[in-house]
Formats: structure tokens, C-alpha cells, sequence
């Protein structure tokens, strides 16, 4: 199974650290956000990674090369400007090829083992998604998770309780086949499929961490050291 990771937000929650950097190279714990992901993905098994890019992403392709140095083959997916999460991953497709693939979000930052993702089997599903507890920048949630399948919850009669989706997911190509070009996000598309319930889900449990403003950065180096 390949793997892509998503990395070409700009960041700008995280300025000033983002002024001159793209985010994913910010430091955590001595090595940049992204290489945290990398190491566990080939701890895992990942050997084929994909990376997306826009903003900086120059530094990104100096910083990273050609992944050997992690015993990987990554590939980069640039973008002239940022197409969003589904944008990005139609730009990739070519790269991806025709079977199901783990998504990364690469602001996120856990302690998941990444080979939790080669025990699922899409079969005619469109997506798997990792879901965690509610943090307290979304307490909320986002979507519910009911006998293995994750459900839309504005589509529900009742007031079931939401989870928040980790940015963890296995994505079949399927799902986007039929989007034209352009910068657009994944969420409606996840929520299409979860009304025909074809995405199905599991509750991750691990230490998890939306790394989005330098203060839960901080939070987390902290916990890390």
C-alpha cells in the first residue's frame, strides 16, 4: 500500500513559524513535523510515500530527497498554488495508481502504529477513517461512528454522539474518479460516500495532536521531552 501525506497547506495559524517554512518542517522534538510521520510509516512497512506541495515546497523536496535515507521512495505532487485536500489528491492520482492508498494528514502528530492501516479491506467501500475523542478546539466532533460504519450526522434523526476524524484515513481512487481539476476540500465527498454507507471506520486509540497554532505545538514538544 502507498502512502501520501498532505503537505502543502500554508500555515498561517502557525506564524510567524511559518513565515519563512513550511510547515511541515517546523521542528518538533528535534526533527522537523513531517519526518515523525515518515519514520512511522517505514517502521510500518510503507516503502512508496507521496508527498503534496505548494507553499516553500522547494525546502520540502531539499529537505526530504528522494526519502532513502529513510529506506522509503518518496515522490512529490507540486502544486503552482494549494488545491485543498480532494484538489491535491486528484493532482497526485497519477502518482497513487489505482488501489487504495493511506492518507496522512501531515499536522497531526501521534504515537498511532501506521501498520493498523494494512489490516483493512476496502472491499466496495470508498473510505476508512481513524477517528479519536473530541479535543477541545472541536468539541463538537465531526462525524459518528455506529457498528463499523462512519455516518454523516446531519443525515440522522437523533443526536448521537460525534467523533473527531484524525486525519488518518484509507482513500480508494474510486472516490475521486470522477472530479475535474481544481482546488476543493475531501470532507463533502467523505460525506456523499458515508450517505450511500460506503465509508467505514474505526476508533483510534492513541495519543493524537492537531498541531495547528505554535501554542499546542509547544504543548506537545513539552510532553515529548
Amino acid at each position: 500500500m502507498k502512502a501520501m501525506i498532505l503537505a502543502a497547506g500554508r500555515g498561517t495559524r502557525m506564524a510567524p513559524l511559518t513565515d519563512h517554512m513550511p510547515k511541515p518542517l517546523i521542528p518538533l522534538a528535534g526533527k522537523p513535523l513531517i519526518v515523525h510521520h515518515i519514520e512511522k510509516l517505514a517502521a510500518a512497512g510503507f516503502t512508496e510515500l507521496v508527498i503534496n506541495h505548494a507553499y516553500l515546497g522547494h525546502m520540502l523536496e531539499e529537505a526530504l530527497g528522494d526519502g532513502s535515507q529513510w529506506g522509503v521512495s518518496i515522490r512529490y505532487s507540486a502544486e503552482a498554488e494549494a488545491l485543498e485536500t480532494a484538489g491535491g489528491i486528484v493532482n497526485a492520482l497519477p502518482l497513487l495508481g489505482d488501489k487504495p492508498f493511506l492518507l496522512v494528514n501531515g499536522d497531526v502528530w501521534s504515537d498511532w502504529d501506521y501498520r493498523a492501516a494494512l489490516d483493512i479491506t476496502l472491499a466496495d467501500n470508498l473510505a476508512h477513517l481513524w477517528l479519536v475523542d473530541n479535543p477541545d478546539h472541536n468539541p463538537h466532533g465531526d462525524f459518528v461512528l455506529r457498528d463499523g460504519l462512519v455516518l454523516n450526522p446531519v443525515t440522522l434523526a437523533d443526536d448521537s454522539p460525534r467523533l473527531t476524524f484524525s486525519g488518518m484515513s484509507i482513500i480508494a481512487p474510486a472516490l475521486l474518479h470522477s472530479c475535474p481539476a481544481g482546488a476543493y476540500p475531501l470532507a463533502p465527498l467523505l460525506r456523499q460516500a458515508m450517505d450511500q454507507q460506503r465509508v467505514t471506520g474505526s476508533r483510534m486509540q492513541a495519543q493524537w495532536v492537531d498541531v495547528g497554532t505554535p501554542q499546542r505545538l509547544q504543548l506537545l514538544e513539552q510532553s515529548l521531552l
